[in-house]
């Protein structure tokens, strides 16, 4: 969330995010139950951002819901600006800037919930370092008339996530460019990689995390179209959950995962916008889709955003959950009726 003070001086933003969710017989992957009829709160964020004469300015972000093991830092960083808007340098605590959905602001999410891809292989969302990033910004490229055409964000990171030291020398590198040539149109592809001291002392190898995503974003009559693919690699150890605010848990071995979401949206002259979305995630390439623990997960999120001003939104999520399941092996039958409802109400302040 950007400053709108004119004077450059501290200024209060952030949101709060309250809902009511419900997970319909509940039972999980593990048979356990989910009785879920919950009032809580998804977020509650509040910070402080402004700029300092005359090259640098500053972002605080605090999260307070307890439903997000709050509250604690959750970005906290300077920013100088002088060779902006072709070159800004960031160092702090910050989102890594990869692909569509995770560089998109909570409060601007077109469903209450991110991919699971996203949520999954991209954890931890936040991690501490230092930060390039710019843009073409007025200057006309290939003909066109568009102002930033280009734009990229390049990281140097500790890797081991928000609020953390460092538990050895190696740092990851997270890199982001976007090709927008016109209003309607954006294609982004990121990439990720990074090496950590395996959690066994026995192990001298170091594990090797790397991602690869490629994602398009069409705005054009009224309807927004967003579409993602990521591909995940992970040897020695991974981190399962996490996304943001929870704790990822970590689990030894070798993984090769993907997924890919897709989603339209419509903009209706009565602030509403009903939203249609198909995700799917394999979290183990090398494990058949039948598997009782390691399957493919989909979903289809039906959803209806309402915009009653510029600072609220009201959204409405039903959640079909599926899983690859055998049909004649009933001890592989992954099936779950696991199904959810989530009621938001999002209020900004800015």
């Amino acid at each position: 969330m950007e400053s709108t003070s004119s004077t450059g001086g501290p200024q209060i933003i952030g949101y709060i995010q309250p809902e009511f969710r419900a997970s319909f017989n509940g039972d999980d992957a593990l048979g356990n139950t989910q009785n879920d009829y919950t009032f809580a709160f998804r977020r509650a964020r509040i910070g402080l951002t402004g700029s300092i004469p005359y090259d640098f300015s500053y972002y605080v972000m605090g999260e307070f819901s307890s439903f997000q093991n709050g509250p604690y830092l959750l970005d906290a960083f300077i920013t100088y600006n002088r060779l902006k808007p072709w070159l800004k340098v960031s160092i702090g605590q910050f989102k890594r800037q990869f692909g569509l959905e995770l560089t998109t602001p909570c409060q601007d999410l077109y469903t209450v919930d991110r991919s699971k891809i996203v949520s999954e292989a991209l954890t931890p969302f936040r991690d501490l370092g230092l930060m390039v990033s710019g843009s073409t910004g007025a200057k006309k490229l290939f003909g066109l008339q568009k102002e930033n055409i280009l734009s990229y964000a390049i990281s140097l990171t500790n890797g081991t996530g928000m609020n953390t030291l460092d538990i050895d020398r190696y740092k990851d590198f997270t890199g982001r460019i976007t090709f927008a040539p016109y209003d309607w149109i954006s294609a982004g592809a990121s990439y990720q990689y990074g090496k950590k001291v395996n959690a066994d002392p026995t192990v001298t190898a170091a594990d090797v995390r790397s991602r690869w995503g490629a994602d398009l974003s069409l705005k054009k009559y009224n309807f927004v179209v967003q579409a993602e693919y990521l591909k995940a690699t992970d040897k020695g150890s991974k981190l399962v959950g996490g996304g943001c605010g929870s704790t990822p848990e970590l689990v030894a071995g070798n993984f090769y995962s993907n997924g890919m979401y897709a989603m339209v949206g419509y903009s209706t002259p009565w602030k509403l916008m009903p939203v249609v979305k198909f995700e799917t995630y394999d979290p183990n390439n090398d494990v058949e889709d039948i598997d009782a623990h390691e399957y493919r997960q989909s979903s289809v999120i039906f959803g209806l955003n309402y915009y009653p001003n510029d600072w609220s939104r009201v959204q409405l999520n039903y959640f079909y959950n599926t899983e690859t399941s055998s049909g004649s092996d009933i001890t592989k039958y992954n099936e779950f009726p696991n199904d959810a409802f989530i009621l938001q109400i999002q209020v900004k302040l800015n």
